[in-house]
């Protein structure tokens, strides 16, 4: 593994790096954003002998990873004027004339897209163009769409004012969310709010018009049920089909109720979300990879749309153990033009045990879970987030930054 170097102070040993990458020819992929899910696409492409370039501005834990050729250290990825210079001074530093951007984060996949054409000067950039993304990226654009083409969603409301809020007709209890989950998800540490009563909608909703616009406050009827109701569907999307896809359910979630991220997700088969999935995806003309995350509602039997992900998601690692190898599916396309149909097998399973053991614990408390069952769950994991016997620094990495994530992230 390459040493260490940040932007923009050039490091002593840039020469050296810049030397053995030219040297070597070889197209490479630039992963923004070095957590699990960087790791994953590291460890996917890395099995290839692809070279990889880590950017981030984290304590990144792929970074440690055999496969990880170089890291680079940014003070900021967050904003986006910023994420494109560190990527356009980092490409030409390094010469990474050719390779493959792979974002993993919402924020950075606008910004690659609303700057394709300056990044495209340097780098091969899967991400599509904004009018596209913009569909994921708005979750009252995924909504409106997913109406026309009768996708169902849990029922939605607007309101621009506590006025307006008192004369909508609601059925509690409700989640508050915004449309475009950056904007509030790190202000508020939360992907959602639940809302018992009126008094609690009217607390809530204030709270969340003074973080965002009360115009991206989004109030969404509380489908029941924890992260075992929630499905997705996970591909890699080209030119109307799936080159490459899988369905999975959430075993387990953290936080439960409005899950940040998955901690025990299990492959099933659920045609009725393929059809859904490729039906908004055809009608956008997507490509490159996606998850589309869906909650069923017990009350009508149906799916309904909750989120679009425009990139890879934190389980995405999953794929390689059950037959698709998404973050590869994406690089042979980028270079060759193809890549040969892949499609996942039911009953495999994938746990980040590091947020999965606080999940079980408490869901065993609250009396959701046994602990048999809980046991039984983790016996059976195919595939752990983070620890490889063959690539262990990033497992042990994350174990040291646990106090920092807990800090940055709300881990």
């Amino acid at each position: 593994m390459d040493e260490m170097i940040t932007v923009p102070e050039p490091a002593s040993t840039e020469v050296a790096s810049i030397a053995r990458l030219s040297a070597t020819a070889a197209v490479g992929a630039v992963v923004i954003g070095g957590d699990y899910q960087g790791l994953g696409i590291v460890r996917s492409l890395g099995r290839h002998k692809i070279p990889i370039c880590i950017i981030d501005d984290e304590h990144s834990i792929a970074r440690f990873s055999k496969y990880t050729s170089h890291f680079v250290s940014v003070p900021d990825l967050r904003d986006e004027e910023r994420t494109i210079q560190a990527l356009l001074e980092t490409g030409r530093r390094l010469k990474l004339h050719g390779w493959v951007l792979y974002p993993t984060r919402d924020e950075t996949v606008a910004a690659l897209s609303r700057h394709r054409s300056r990044l495209e000067e340097i780098f091969r950039v899967p991400t599509p163009d904004w009018p596209v993304i913009q569909c994921a990226w708005d979750k009252r654009e995924t909504y409106r769409l997913a109406h026309e083409l009768g996708i169902p969603t849990p029922r939605i409301w607007y309101a621009e004012s506590l006025k307006e809020l008192r004369n909508l007709d609601l059925r509690f209890p409700v989640a508050i969310k915004p449309a475009i989950k950056e904007h509030f998800f790190y202000a508020t540490r939360a992907k959602a709010w639940r809302a018992n009563n009126q008094a609690e909608l009217e607390s809530l909703f204030a709270r969340a018009a003074a973080q965002v616009s009360a115009s991206e406050v989004i109030l969404q009827d509380l489908i029941p049920g924890d992260g075992r109701q929630q499905f997705a569907y996970c591909a890699f999307f080209k030119k109307g089909s799936s080159i490459g896809s899988m369905v999975v359910r959430r075993a387990r979630q953290h936080p439960p109720e409005f899950g940040r991220a998955s901690t025990f997700v299990e492959t099933t088969d659920v045609q009725d979300l393929e059809v859904m999935s490729e039906r908004f995806l055809r009608a956008i003309d997507y490509y490159g990879l996606v998850e589309m995350e869906y909650k069923l509602d017990l009350r009508d039997g149906q799916y309904k749309l909750l989120d679009v992900n425009a990139r890879t998601w934190g389980y995405h690692s999953l794929g390689f153990q059950a037959g698709v190898d998404f973050p590869h599916l994406l690089f042979t396309d980028q270079l060759y033009g193809a890549a040969e149909r892949q499609r996942s097998r039911p009953g495999v399973s994938w746990v980040r045990l590091i947020t999965d053991f606080p999940t079980g614990v408490s869901q065993i408390f609250s009396g959701d879970l046994k602990w048999k069952d809980y046991l039984r769950s983790l016996r059976r994991a195919d595939v752990d987030a983070v620890f490889s016997r063959e690539d262990p620094l990033p497992c042990l990495a994350e174990l040291m930054l646990l106090p920092y994530m807990a800090v940055r992230r709300g881990f």
